[in-house]
Parts: structure tokens; C-alpha cells; sequence
């Protein structure tokens, strides 16, 4: 018995409209009563090379055979006897210039290249690469790894072409092939010898394949034929097909010059024999014409003549294939209009009318019309003039800028055609169009056209007009407008407006500082639209950032610029008393803390006092926090930032009463004189009042001892100021200041104790390089100028003196481009000191500059030059494997040591078989054999040269930077927490100490860390390791303590009410009491239990609590409640909203019974017995008042039901008229999913197919809204 699936007719329907006719077609007739098989409806896709396919069906688009890929990547293998190897003397091979030879044919072609030695010592060569990458590489290796010989073959001259192809491809693959140079003579060289140079192998292979070149094109003929030209078409044959057919039958090329070309000769080639027939055959149809034709001559005008002609002449072809008559017709160059028509007497008639109807087929008309109007004829994007081309085709218009002309040219109809189209055009163009031109001053265009385009565009669209405005390279003032002559004019009279305003417009200059643009701007430009926005008539232009300028822009009409200018300066105002701004030093250290955790801090200062504060950034040595804003809201929140520093730190304030007058001679000039007492006293911050202020109070900030001795120094300078009140400036070159103050300040202190003056030399930062200030009592002052000056005239006589220093002395003061020298310029005001030319065999030494700087440098030279000369060299042996570590970071501690202590170091040549040594290894670099003795070796040996005793310091130096390796007692347990979070507090602790700290591996389970570094950081590092053991030890101790744990029984009908909403109550008795509370899971056996753990007195102090709260429950009571379901969604509310709010007022807790539940109007309250009562009540009154409008609800409800979509009355039967049920749909036969043991399924089912709308009942749905999962 058959299977039987219903499906829906829609479905197969669509089906069925996609088969082809053969497919739903058979014998048996299409109705109602047939039930189709599956695979009748639908039949399977052909499967590839099944067995029954038709041999002469097309493959599928998918069975055809994919052509196999070739790889890219080759590999050729060829051999150099050993009698033809280039180099052969190789001690070792793989060494020398074979080597080399290929390292630079492999970088050069991008081939791989491989070498071998046979037992014949022969050159095995392995090339691997691309196709091309390997002829290239092999063509050079054979050219410089073989030894070259040279022969020549001959063969004749006419066949050097074959051999060199076209663009020379062909004589290029031949040397790649052959691996061989292959030289061809010149064409002007007589000599037909061809030079092969290479390899033995290659120059027979060569040879060989330009021979049979050779031979191949001996076996070819060519013969060129001289024929009158007029005669060429009559062998050509109509479309050339004679020439070709006669190519096919001989097998020859022949070659016919084209008709452009004044040659007579046509060229046959190929086989001797076909080219000999081909010949005849030629010669028989030129003798056959010579002998038939005759020529008539016309006159044609000659602007018909390339009618006759056709587009590529296929119109003479034409006329050649119907008539058999050639038509020659005159150069286009030549004024001639004469045209001969060659061919047989009874043709030539027939010829000549096809040649009068193709020359009067076309005619060329010109149409009038105004230059202006011709695009508008040609519409918008050709609209107008496609819309002719199209209907005509054949008829081509041509449009002449500045002429007043269209040229129409086509067959004649088509012509006339399209000129009565084009005259309509104008003609209601005309009539409806209309320009004028408008003389507008060239500076108004921009103003006119209007940011993008905005002001001209919308008087186009405003007006229906066309608008031309010159570009300015034109130069001109003449503004077209065309269109509806209504819209002309009203546009004319609009521009003319607006150049009459432009004219009596005003521009304004505001004088705004720089650093108010931007914010004036605001963030995109949003402040500067709203101002343009609520002044649309003016224009405001700011000046470019990089110009540096004050000057604002504004222009427009007068009274609104006025109006813009003042709103503007309000503005400006306003941020000028937001600007002010006041700098508030504060220790480096204590910045972070000021930011607070994420900026907290900071952003708090900001918003509450409205200020702007910047802080320097981490890498800057400026401690100034500068605050801007209003002055009052800047005072308080320096305020609160000096606040953070009092209660970070023991920091002391301080003021003193100095007079006002004496505090600009205390700051010195530009600070100098406060800078060096804040210097002196660690850092402390003095602070004067502000100019003009008139207050006498200068406040002292810093640690409390610092603080009371610079109190002291200021106080002590205050009173000398009063008493010793006088300061001098000094003008001296800055190169000087190095000599006046002298080695360690020598010369300066000497000064300062003759006179007891004080001398401030300007800082680095100083503008005033040049400024030296004298301080101190007049008389004193005085003398000390006198002093300096002295000093200084001094240096700038200057002179030039020379002494004598030895030839091999020269190198230390020139060598390191000169370092020596440019020290020696540096500290002896600016002397130029001059060595002899290496080679000239002098020891004159030239020293020019002041005389007391040449006199001193000429001191040290004697004082270097004796140091060398008592120079001693000393050995140093450390193993090699700690040079890098002495060294240092790019050589940082080695050119500490060779500064101090004045000596030179030089380290041995490394040795690649010793192991290197890293640092940041995790290596122990004691020796293996701590009871070894150590034998140093050459590279060991470490060279220092300079005075013995400091060569005896550097040596000590050296040898307290070799690294040591301690190790350290840590439990095994503790070495996880010492490492830390993917190695971050190992990490943190090797860049703090700057030692290596080496952790044993876990499997191991040793009790010992070692650390690696100097000797003073390994101490520091083992100390820091002992305190984090200490630490780690204390936090075990406090885990032990905090791992204390009560289990609890309580009610699980509890446990809810003890977790709060969203755990708000277990939360609150977890943040009090500082433990860790853990409720049953679902799946456990014991579901009263409740876990605490944590201190144990917390712990006792939470379970306390949980069972007064657990107690409080107890006492409460449930009782239930009937409320019609109807009215649930109202008294819960949006959300819960309304039951929440009723809830908290009664202090209860209301349950609803979950959706489908068997008693859905049960609700529960639980809480106090009062309570309870009392929030029953107010739920009935709720229940009844809500049912009223329920009742009223349904009651129009029942009126306004939409009749039922499946025949359940309201007079509807249904989708089907005919019968009471569903629509049967489509039957199929032997459905797969039918066969034994499936059900077909049952479209009446509504479980199985659900219907969409009022069909399905929904489900009870919850009062609280769908259930989430």
C-alpha cells in the first residue's frame, strides 16, 4: 500500500512552475483525481557518471574535469667536470669565491642554489626556484663557475632574423636554453658568422639548434611580385576572401599592400611549391583583368566621397562583391573629386548607379540657432538631443561652440526628420526662454557663489534659472543668467541686490588674544555656529593657528557686525575672568595621590570649584600644578590641593615678614637668588605675594627642617639686603663662565673671599646667557666687578701662542673626534688649540685665544701629557661571560669608571665558542666547580690604562661590577605568591633591586631562590625577598584565621527572605560583618544548611544575626487569598510596580500563583498577623473595584469580536465554501518521510500545524509577564 504526504498547494504550485513542459506532462491526465508519486513531483538532480548517461548529453557545469595545476617551484640538477671548473684551489669547499659566486646569484635572481663535490671533483649544482628564476640563475652560474670557450657557425645572412625573433625573444630563450652567449652580427656587418660563447655542452647544444633555424627556412621561398596597384582589389577579392582562399589551397602567405599604401609589390612566402603555385595563379588573374577591364572616370563632390568610401570601406567592397567592379577613389589629402571605376564593360553600368546612390544617400543640412540655446537643446545630460539619436540613429548633429550653427548628417529622410525636431525645439525655446548678462567686480563672485555652492544654488532652484559665473582665471566680470524670462529677470535684480549690500558692507577688526580661539571655536566648531547662527549675515574669520595672529575678522552689514563685535566681546570677557590662572607648587611624589584613584581626586577639585587644573607630566621635573578659572574658585582649589600635601606628609608652612621692597631685590634677577636657598634647603617652595599686592608676608613650604633653615637663610638675606643692598650686573660670552668660575669653582670662590661679594652666574635656562649679577655690600660689589671685569678683558685679548708636544701624544688629544680638544675649548673660555696634519712629522702645537686661557690650557696640556707619559697598562682577568654585565646598558657603567677615575679600559675580542652571558637569564653564573681554579684566557684578559693608583681603582671598580649568585631560604609554598600574577611581582622586584632572581621549576620543589647581580644589589634584593617571605608568612597566618567556618540549620522556606531582593540582605550581613556566607545549592541533599565563614568572633556575630532575622520570620504567618485572575495584572502593575509599592506599605510579602497553575486566583501574603490582615482588605477592594471595569470590558468586547477565520460563525464559512474542513492541499505518493514506521502528518492538527491569528486559543499568560529562562 502506497504512502500518502499532504503538502500545501501554494508550495507545489511554485514547484511545479520550475519543470520543464517534458517533466509535468504524461499520459495520464492532469486533474484532481491523480495523485502523483514523489518522485514524479520531484524528480532527483542527475548524479555525476551515473550509469545510463547519454554519451552525447553535455557534462555538468560541476563534472567536468578540473586541468590539473603545474607547480611553480622547479628544480634542475647539472654537472662542471672538474677540468672545466673555474676555481679549483679551494682548501675547503663551500669556501671561497665559488661561494660567494652563488650567494650572489641567489640574492640576484631569487633562485635556490645548492653545491656538491663528486668523487671525480666535479661541481654537482642543484638550482630550486620559479621556471624563469631557474634559467636565469643557471645561464650565470655557467657563465662564472665554467670556464668559457667560444666557436662560430655561418649561416646566410637572410636567417640571422629567425635566429633573433621578435624583440630579440626568440635569441633570448636560446641562451637560456643553451646557457650560452650567442652574438649576431649588425645588419651593416657583412659578415654572416654567428659567436656562441659557454660551455662545450652548451655551444653544441646552441649550435646545433641555430642550424636547424637555418635549415628550416632554406626549405621556405619568397617572391615578390610587381603588379599594378590598380589591379591589387581584383586579386584581393571582395573582403580580401580571393587572397585567402588562395592561401588555403597553396598553403603560401601572400602579402597584398593596403589601398593607403602607393607600393605596387606583393610578396608571397611559404614552401617553394606553394609559393611557385601561388604565383601562377596570381598572374593568371592580373593577365585575365589586364585583358577584360576597362575605366570610366566621374566627378563626385568631395564631400560625398566618404559615403562611396563607407566606415572602413566597406561600401567599395560591396560594390567590388556585387558587381565585380573596383572603385579607386582619390587621396582624402587631394582636392581631386574624379573617381575611376575599373571592371568589365556590362559592369561598369550597374557600378556607377551604386556609386551615384551611396554618394547621394547621405545629405548634411545646418540648422540656426543661438549659441546659448544649444544646451538647453542638448538637455540635461543630452536628454533632449538622445531622446533624436535615438528614434534616428543614423543621423549624427554636431554642435560649434561660439557658432550660431548645428550640423545635421544622415540618410536624407532621417535628416529631414531630425531637423524639423531640432526647429521645434528652438522655436518653443524661444518662445519661453530667455538671458541677460550682468557686469558684477570680480571680488564679489565668492560672495555671490556662497559657501559650497549655497548661495548660488538657491537662487537657480528659487528662480527655475542658469547662472554663469567666470572662473577667475578668466579674469571677467560678465555673469550670464539664462532660463524663464520671469526668472531672469527677478534673478538679475536679486544679484544686484546682493552686490549693492556687499558694497555697503562694513568689516570689522577685533583684537582677541590667540589663546582664546580655540576655545571661542569650541569642539568641532560648535560655539563659533551658534554665534554664525544668531548672526547669519556676518561673516567671521579667524586667522590660520599657524600665524600666530589676534586679529578677528567680522564683516557684513554694519549694524550686524556692530552687534556681532559686541556680543563677542562679551564672551571674550568672560573668559578673560575664567583665565586667570595661579601655579601651586607641590612635591613630585605627592601627585599621584592629588589624581586620586582613576582621576577621582582631581575631577572632584574640578567640578566643585570649576576649574581647569593641569599637572606636569611623569617624565617632567616641574612640580608647578597650574589652576585656571575664576580667581576665587582657583584660591579654594589650591586650597584643597595644598590640603592633600599637609595630610600626605610632615609638611610644614611658614611665613615670614619681609618687607615688600626688599622681595624683588631677595628674588634676584628672574629668581636667581630664591632659586639657590630653595636649592640649598631640599627642595622647600618659597612663595612671595603677588606685585602691587602690598602685603610683607612670604610663606615657606616644605619638611619641617628644611623649612626653618631656609627661614633662617632668607631671613639672613633680608638683612643684608637692608644693610648690603646693592647689586651689579656683569656682561661676559658664556664660553667664559666655565674659566671664571674655574676647576670646582676655584676661581670664583677666590673671588667671592677677597671681596665677600656674592656672583650668580645665569642657569642653563636663563634667556640672558651672557648676564653675571653681583651681590652684596657696594664697596664689596664694587671690587668684585672690578675683579671680573679684569678677568674678563683679559680673555678678550686674544692671543696665539705654541709649544711642543710629542708625535705619539697627538692621538690622545685628537682621537674620539676630538674630545680632548673640545674639552679643553669648553673649560679655558673658547681656546682653539691646533695639532699638526698626521704625517707632517711636527711637534709644534698652535693655542689661540685669551692669554690667561691659553696660559691654563697650555697647563693642562703639560698635566695630560705627563699622565700619559706615566701611564701604566694593567691586566684584569674576569671570565668573559660577565663582560656584558660590567659593561652595562650601552656601555653606561664602563664609561663611569673610565670618567672618575681618568684611566682608559679595553675589553678582548670575543671568542663565538664561549657561551654568552645575559643577564636577564635565568642562569647561575657561579662556576661549575666553585673549587676550581680559574685559568683566564686570552679573552678573559681586560686592559687598563692610566695612572697606577687609579688604574688600581678602576681595577677595583671592575672587578666589585663582576655579578655574584646568592641563594635565598623561601619555602616552596610561598614561591608562587613571589612570582606573582604571570610573573608581574618577580618582574617588579629584578627592575627594583636590578638583579636577576631565579625561581626553581614547580616539579621540583626546592625551598631556595637564587639571586644574581652585584654584590650591593644582591644584598638589597635578598633583604626585600625576606621582607616579602615575611609579608606572604603574615597573610598565610591571616588566611588561617579567616578560614574559621559555623553550618547553621535554617527553614528553607527562609532562605529567601534572608537573601533579600537581589540579595540586598545577605549582602548587608556580609559587608558588616566581613564573612563569607554560602546557601545550598539546588542539587544538594541537605538544603537547610548555611555556611559562615570568616574571622571567628564575625562569624559568631553573623550567625547571631541570622537567627533574630530567622526568629522575625517565624513569627510571621501565610494566608490565602481568592482574586479573580482578571484583575492580577492590574493590582501587580508595570513592572511590579504597584504590588512593590503595596508590599513596602504593608510590610508583607504577596506571592501569585505561577501560569497554568490549578488554582490561578490563589494569591498568598505572608508577614505580621495585623499586616496580613490588613493588606487582604485593601487587595478585595482592589478586586472589586477593578472588576467593574473588567465586566464593562468583555460586555463591548462581545460586540466588537471580528467574526472567526475558520467557520465558527459570524457568517463566515470558512476559507473553503465548499466543505467544512481545510483545504485538502497537494498529495504525493511513496513520500521518504512515509515509509515504514513514520507518520504521515495531519494538516487538521493544530498541534501539528499551528494557524497564525484568533485560531489558536493563547496560553494562560502570567501575571507577571513572560517567563524568562
Amino acid at each position: 500500500m502506497s504512502s500518502v504526504a499532504v503538502l500545501t498547494p501554494e508550495s507545489f504550485a511554485e514547484h511545479r512552475s520550475g519543470l520543464k513542459d517534458q517533466e509535468i506532462t504524461g499520459c495520464v491526465p492532469e486533474d484532481e483525481a491523480y495523485i502523483p508519486t514523489y518522485l514524479e513531483a520531484f524528480p532527483p538532480l542527475p548524479e555525476k557518471g551515473a550509469p545510463g548517461d547519454k554519451a552525447g548529453e553535455p557534462a555538468s557545469a560541476w563534472g567536468s574535469k578540473i586541468r590539473p595545476i603545474k607547480a611553480s617551484v622547479i628544480t634542475q640538477v647539472f654537472h662542471v667536470p672538474l677540468e672545466e671548473r673555474r676555481y679549483k684551489d679551494n682548501s675547503q669547499f663551500g669556501e671561497g669565491e665559488e661561494a660567494k659566486v652563488c650567494l650572489d646569484i641567489m640574492q640576484r635572481t631569487g633562485a635556490h642554489i645548492e653545491l656538491s663535490l663528486a668523487k671525480d671533483q666535479g661541481l654537482s649544482i642543484m638550482v630550486t626556484g620559479k621556471l624563469d628564476s631557474v634559467m636565469k640563475a643557471r645561464k650565470e652560474i655557467v657563465a662564472r663557475l665554467q670556464t668559457q670557450a667560444s666557436a662560430t657557425v655561418a649561416i646566410p645572412k637572410e636567417h640571422h632574423r629567425f635566429v633573433i625573433g621578435k624583440n630579440g625573444e626568440k635569441l633570448q630563450e636560446l641562451e637560456l636554453k643553451t646557457a650560452t652567449k650567442i652574438a649576431i652580427p649588425r645588419p651593416d656587418d657583412p659578415s654572416a658568422n654567428i659567436r656562441i660563447t659557454g660551455t662545450k655542452e652548451g655551444i653544441e647544444k646552441a649550435r646545433h639548434e641555430i642550424l636547424l633555424i637555418s635549415a628550416e627556412q632554406d626549405k621556405r621561398a619568397v617572391e615578390r611580385l610587381s603588379l599594378e596597384k590598380a589591379f591589387h582589389p581584383f586579386i584581393a577579392g571582395a573582403h580580401n576572401r580571393l587572397v585567402q582562399e588562395l592561401s588555403q589551397e597553396t598553403g603560401a602567405r601572400i602579402s597584398i599592400p593596403p589601398p593607403s599604401l602607393p607600393k605596387d609589390e606583393i610578396v608571397i612566402t611559404g614552401e617553394k611549391e606553394a609559393v611557385a603555385m601561388a604565383l601562377n595563379r596570381i598572374r593568371a588573374i592580373y593577365d585575365d583583368k589586364k585583358r577584360k577591364t576597362t575605366t570610366i572616370s566621374v566627378e563626385v563632390k568631395k564631400s560625398q566621397h566618404k559615403y562611396i568610401i563607407g566606415p572602413k570601406g566597406n561600401t567599395l567592397q560591396e560594390i567590388l562583391e556585387t558587381t565585380g567592379v573596383s572603385v579607386e577613389m582619390p587621396p582624402l589629402d587631394s582636392s581631386s573629386e574624379t573617381i575611376i571605376l575599373r571592371g568589365e564593360p556590362d559592369k561598369l553600368g550597374p557600378a556607377l548607379t551604386q556609386v551615384y546612390a551611396k554618394a547621394k544617400s547621405v545629405m548634411v543640412v545646418e540648422v540656426t540657432a543661438p549659441a546659448w540655446l544649444h544646451r538647453f537643446i542638448i538637455g540635461k545630460k543630452g536628454q533632449n538631443i538622445g531622446r533624436i539619436t535615438q528614434q534616428l540613429p543614423r543621423v549624427h548633429i554636431e554642435f560649434t561652440d561660439g557658432e550660431e550653427r548645428i550640423s545635421l548628417e544622415g540618410p536624407t529622410e532621417e535628416v529631414e526628420q531630425a531637423q524639423a525636431q531640432i526647429q521645434e525645439i528652438i522655436k518653443d525655446l524661444l518662445v519661453r526662454m530667455d538671458y541677460t548678462e550682468v557686469i558684477i567686480d570680480q571680488r564679489f563672485h565668492r560672495h555671490l557663489i556662497g559657501k559650497n555652492g549655497a548661495n548660488i544654488n538657491r537662487i537657480k532652484e528659487q528662480y527655475k534659472v542658469s547662472v554663469r559665473i567666470p572662473q577667475d582665471a578668466e579674469r571677467s566680470g560678465l555673469v550670464r543668467i539664462e532660463g524663464d524670462p520671469k526668472g531672469v529677470q527677478l534673478a538679475r535684480r536679486e544679484l544686484i541686490e546682493m552686490v549693492q549690500r556687499m558694497e555697503n558692507e562694513r568689516t570689522k577688526d577685533l583684537i582677541v588674544e590667540h589663546k582664546f580661539h580655540r576655545t571661542i571655536i569650541g569642539q568641532k566648531g560648535e560655539k563659533i555656529k551658534e554665534v554664525r547662527d544668531k548672526f547669519p549675515e556676518v561673516i567671521i574669520n579667524f586667522p590660520d593657528p599657524a600665524q600666530k595672529s589676534d586679529i578677528v575678522q567680522l564683516r557684513g552689514p554694519k549694524n550686524e557686525v556692530e552687534k556681532c563685535a559686541k556680543f563677542l566681546q562679551k564672551i571674550i570677557a568672560d573668559l578673560i575672568e575664567n583665565s586667570f590662572s595661579l601655579s601651586v607648587p607641590i612635591f613630585k611624589q605627592f601627585h599621584k595621590n592629588i589624581i586620586g584613584k582613576g582621576g577621582t581626586n582631581i575631577k572632584k577639585i574640578r567640578e566643585e570649584t570649576n576649574t581647569k587644573i593641569d599637572l606636569p607630566t611623569e617624565n617632567s621635573n616641574s612640580e608647578m600644578i597650574v589652576i585656571t578659572g575664576k580667581k576665587s574658585n582657583c584660591e579654594a582649589a589650591k586650597d584643597r590641593i595644598l590640603a592633600i600635601q599637609r595630610e600626605l606628609a610632615n609638611i610644614k608652612e611658614a611665613e615670614v615678614t619681609i618687607s615688600s621692597k626688599l622681595h624683588n631685590s631677595l628674588i634676584g634677577s628672574k629668581g636667581c637668588l630664591v632659586r639657590s636657598i630653595m636649592e640649598d634647603c631640599g627642595g622647600v617652595h618659597i612663595h612671595f605675594p603677588s606685585e602691587g599686592s602690598g602685603s610683607d608676608k612670604v610663606t615657606i613650604r616644605g619638611p619641617a627642617g628644611e623649612v626653618e633653615k631656609a627661614k633662617k637663610q632668607l631671613l639672613q638675606l633680608a638683612e643684608e639686603k637692608q644693610v648690603n643692598n646693592f647689586t651689579a650686573e656683569l656682561q661676559a660670552k658664556p664660553e667664559y663662565h666655565k674659566f671664571l668660575i674655574g676647576r670646582g669653582g676655584a676661581n670664583i670662590r677666590r673671588v667671592r673671599d677677597k671681596t665677600g661679594a656674592r656672583i650668580i652666574f645665569p642657569s642653563p635656562d636663563d634667556n640672558e646667557q651672557e648676564l653675571i649679577t653681583i651681590v652684596g655690600k657696594e664697596e664689596a660689589v664694587r671690587q668684585a666687578q672690578k675683579e671680573l671685569e679684569s678677568l674678563v678683558k683679559n680673555l678678550d685679548d686674544v692671543v696665539e701662542d705654541s709649544m711642543v708636544v710629542d708625535v705619539r701624544h697627538h692621538r690622545h688629544f685628537v682621537c674620539r673626534r676630538g674630545q680632548v680638544l673640545r674639552e679643553l675649548a669648553e673649560e679655558y673660555g673658547g681656546v682653539a688649540v691646533s695639532f699638526p696634519r698626521t704625517g707632517a712629522n711636527s711637534q709644534r702645537v698652535t693655542l689661540k685665544g685669551a692669554k690667561d686661557c691659553v696660559d691654563a690650557a697650555k697647563k693642562r696640556i703639560q698635566e695630560i701629557i705627563e699622565d700619559l707619559e706615566s701611564q701604566v697598562s694593567m691586566e684584569v682577568a674576569i671570565p668573559q661571560r660577565f663582560h656584558r654585565a660590567i659593561m652595562g646598558p650601552k656601555g653606561f657603567r664602563i664609561q663611569h669608571i673610565t670618567r672618575e677615575h681618568e684611566v682608559q679600559i679595553k675589553f678582548p675580542e670575543r671568542e663565538d665558542s664561549t657561551a654568552e652571558y645575559c643577564p636577564c637569564f635565568n642562569s647561575n653564573l657561579q662556576t661549575e666547580d666553585p673549587e676550581a681554579e680559574f685559568i683566564p684566557r686570552k679573552c678573559d684578559i681586560i686592559t687598563i690604562s692610566g695612572r697606577a693608583e687609579k688604574c688600581e681603582l678602576a681595577k677595583a671598580a671592575l672587578l666589585a661590577l663582576v655579578p655574584i649568585t646568592e641563594d635565598v631560604e623561601v619555602s616552596y609554598e610561598l614561591h608562587r605568591y613571589i612570582i606573582g600574577q604571570k610573573g608581574s611581582g618577580i618582574r617588579k622586584m629584578m627592575e627594583e633591586y636590578e638583579v636577576n632572581i631565579w625561581v626553581p621549576q614547580p616539579e621540583k620543589q626546592l625551598d631556595v631562590i637564587k639571586v644574581t647581580g652585584l654584590v650591593a644589589n644582591v644584598e638589597r634584593a635578598k633583604q626585600g625577598l625576606l621582607e616579602r617571605v615575611k609579608e606572604l608568612q603574615a597573610e598565610q597566618e591571616d588566611r588561617a584565621l579567616r578560614s574559621f567556618k559555623v553550618t547553621m540549620s535554617v527553614d528553607p522556606k527562609f532562605h529567601p527572605k534572608i537573601i533579600g531582593r537581589k540579595g540586598a540582605v545577605i549582602s548587608q550581613i556580609r559587608k558588616d560583618h566581613d564573612v563569607s556566607i554560602q546557601f545550598p545549592d539546588k542539587g544538594d541533599e541537605q538544603q537547610d544548611l548555611i555556611v559562615i565563614s570568616g574571622y571567628e568572633r564575625n562569624v559568631e556575630e553573623a550567625r547571631q544575626a541570622i537567627q533574630q532575622l530567622v526568629a522575625e520570620l517565624q513569627e510571621m504567618v501565610s494566608q490565602d487569598v481568592h482574586l479573580d485572575p482578571r484583575t492580577h495584572a492590574r493590582i501587580i502593575g508595570a513592572r511590579g510596580k504597584a504590588i512593590r509599592k503595596l508590599m513596602e506599605e504593608f510590610k508583607v510579602d504577596i506571592r501569585f500563583p505561577q501560569p497554568g497553575s490549578d488554582e490561578p486566583d490563589k494569591v498568598t501574603v505572608t508577614g505580621l498577623p495585623e499586616t496580613v490582615d490588613n493588606a487582604i482588605d485593601h487587595l478585595l477592594n482592589l478586586e472589586e473595584e477593578y472588576m467593574l471595569s473588567v465586566t464593562e470590558t468583555e460586555t463591548l468586547a462581545a460586540y466588537m469580536k471580528p467574526p472567526s477565520r475558520y467557520g465558527g460563525g459570524g457568517g463566515a464559512g470558512g476559507l473553503d465554501d465548499s466543505s467544512g474542513g481545510p483545504a485538502k492541499g497537494f498529495v504525493v505518493r511513496d513520500a521518504p518521510w512515509n515509509a515504514s514506521g513514520n507518520k504521515a502528518p495531519d494538516m487538521s492538527s493544530a498541534e501539528d500545524f499551528p494557524t497564525f491569528g484568533t485560531g489558536v486559543a493563547p496560553k494562560q499568560a502570567s501575571a507577571w509577564g513572560p517567563k524568562k529562562f
